[in-house]
């Protein structure tokens, strides 16, 4: 496997983000495919009910993809800093750590999801009348969750060992799978929303092996190295663990603010207009992944580089780096928020037909919902920042803000002052604030520093 060798230390900051930023950004892209395929070929295969019945099961594997996140962001974070001091057993010993621990926290809720069934669909918050297509997506699809969470952390990984193409055809090659998989499980085969999960599950199958098969055989610097069954291995490995979690849960809430945001708009867009209701947020939840992910290929791009510099004390690299980032952040926001505000009918009927009820409630929402995302993107390059320095307050503060400290009391509030339009602006007028606290927390510590 051919690999790209890229010096962070010396190379131009805006010539390393690039390299970074488009073989990551179609990465990112690729994975957030995944579902979002589904949703397309339910759409057109099964209906809305179908796109409703994927929506309410998502929000537990953006879980799933936030624990890999959690755990990707800090190791790579760790792993950076002591490749920068020239320490590469320690890197290699917290890069198996974190792949072992996520394996175990992935397989045993899966297993006691899949017996009980039933219940997680109903805590997920299915009517009567999706619990059985929610049942069939759940029980197709969990299986795959260990290979999504492999993923989730390989491609931090990949990246920093220098190879971010190799992390990008990683997520092209799944996405590709699953293109065609859910086409001839769909149509010629019949199978509807099983043949969907059943589709993402073996293209996430794929994804995974290939991380893994690098990681243990193929990686330059970062590859898995042997631990010691010993007491003091397994406490070492405990604090290594915790330390990567620590730096990376903002990353978690990052992810746990997509599944609050899906599972509350289930539950508030239920309410007010039901089924039809859920089946148009539905449609808009597969876009919103891509946003999510627009954000995190720009956080991600910088980490490296902020991380590694920072490690060796390069502070105006590091400096330049995030102008770098956030620039890019704002850019990709307007251009984001220009195409959900102009082209909302297109948008909607790659899913469904849109002369039906949720696809008329999702093109009437698409531009109030679309006021958030400059901010969305800009909150989590800014979080991406924090984490990737090691200053863990703030980044787990922002991102407990936007994710449920504004979030939840603007679903619960905004719909009573303006109804069905109300749930639409939640997320935007979540972001808006934690946009405007950040900006005050910066210029707060700039002052303090002149």
């Amino acid at each position: 496997m051919k690999r790209d060798t890229i010096d962070l230390s010396k190379v131009n900051v805006f010539t390393l983000f690039s390299k970074y930023f488009f073989p990551t950004l179609l990465g990112m892209l690729s994975m957030s495919a995944v579902t979002a395929i589904d949703g397309i070929f339910v759409g057109h295969g099964v209906g809305s009910d179908g796109i409703a019945a994927i929506n309410i099961c998502i929000p537990m594997l953006m879980i799933f993809t936030g624990v890999g996140l959690m755990v990707g962001a800090g190791c790579s974070v760790v792993a950076s800093i002591q490749l920068s001091k020239g320490k590469l057993k320690a890197a290699r010993l917290n890069v198996t750590q974190a792949m072992l621990f996520v394996t175990i926290v992935s397989v045993i809720p899966s297993m006691l999801m899949m017996i009980f069934s039933d219940a997680t669909a109903r805590m997920l918050g299915a009517s009567d009348y999706l619990l059985p297509m929610v049942k069939e997506y759940l029980l197709w699809f969990i299986p795959s969750w260990v290979f999504q969470i492999w993923i989730s952390v390989s491609l931090f990984i990949i990246r920093l060992d220098g190879a971010p193409k190799l992390a990008m055809l990683c997520s092209l090659i799944t996405a590709i799978v699953n293109i065609v998989l859910d086409w001839l499980f769909i149509f010629p085969l019949g199978w509807g929303v099983m043949g969907a999960a059943f589709a993402s599950s073996l293209s996430l199958a794929v994804g995974g092996v290939i991380a893994i098969i690098y990681l243990a055989f193929h990686a330059r610097q970062l590859r898995f190295h042997p631990l010691k069954m010993s007491v003091k291995s397994l406490k070492l490995s405990i604090r290594n663990i915790s330390y990567q979690c620590r730096i990376g849960s903002s990353a978690l809430l990052g992810e746990a603010t997509l599944a609050v945001l899906m599972f509350i708009g289930n539950q508030v867009f239920m309410r007010y207009l039901g089924d039809n209701g859920v089946g148009a947020f539905g449609i808009t939840c597969y876009y919103i992944p891509f946003v999510f992910m627009v954000g995190n290929a720009i956080a991600q791009s910088a980490q490296p580089i902020i991380s590694y510099n920072f490690g060796l004390g390069y502070k105006k690299r590091v400096a330049d780096t995030e102008k770098i980032a956030l620039t890019t952040a704002i850019v990709c926001g307007v251009i984001v928020t220009a195409a959900f505000s102009l082209c909302p009918e297109l948008l909607v009927g790659l899913f469904v037909e849109t002369d039906n009820t949720a696809a008329r409630l999702a093109i009437a929402g698409f531009p109030y919902f679309s006021v958030g995302f400059v901010f969305f993107i800009v909150n989590l390059s800014a979080v991406g920042y924090f984490q990737s320095v090691e200053r863990v307050k703030p980044a787990t503060i922002f991102a407990l803000f936007r994710g449920f400290i504004f979030l939840i009391p603007s679903f619960l509030i905004l719909p009573q002052i303006l109804g069905a339009t109300g749930i639409w602006l939640a997320m935007p007028f979540s972001e808006i604030l934690t946009c405007a606290c950040i900006a005050a927390f910066y210029l707060f510590c700039k002052w303090n520093v002149k």
